[in-house]
């Protein structure tokens, strides 16, 4: 996902998209439920561009950064179906899991970043902790 404008082969560039980040903060004897809740808000809104982009913990909570993928700024502005869309998926994300204390958060460091990664591969193993697949192509090359 980015946020920057994006220049095509033939040199035109494209309007930015516009990029938020959600941070939730389950306890972490609540990790497990609070991915497995969502993994299936993401299934339940497959049309929207959502990738797993942030890990970190301390002794209490367990951080997982979500960025949610609004579209080019200019259908943003116009409340395009696909940001209604995004929007409808942030909205649930409030609601459905008000219980692991989402916040709006800034793009999530380094470190946070690179935690993504071998915790999406070990995803496969782990199975109904979390689907993989519920994850867009972007978060696995996080």
């Amino acid at each position: 996902m980015q946020r920057s404008a994006i220049s095509t082969p033939s040199g035109d560039v494209q309007d930015p998209t516009v990029v938020i980040h959600v941070q939730l903060r389950p306890r972490r004897a609540a990790a497990r439920k609070c991915l497995a809740a969502l993994a299936q808000l993401a299934t339940e809104h497959a049309g929207v561009p959502v990738g797993l982009v942030g890990l970190s913990k301390d002794a209490r909570v367990l951080r997982v950064t979500v960025a949610v993928d609004l579209g080019p700024r200019a259908d943003v502005a116009r409340f395009s179906p696909a940001a209604q869309a995004a929007y409808g998926f942030v909205s649930d994300l409030f609601t459905v899991l008000y219980e692991h204390m989402p916040v709006y958060a800034t793009e999530p460091t380094a470190e946070e970043s690179a935690a993504v990664a071998p915790f999406l591969q070990s995803a496969d193993a782990v199975g109904h902790w979390v689907d993989a697949r519920a994850w867009s192509p972007d978060a696995v090359s996080a």
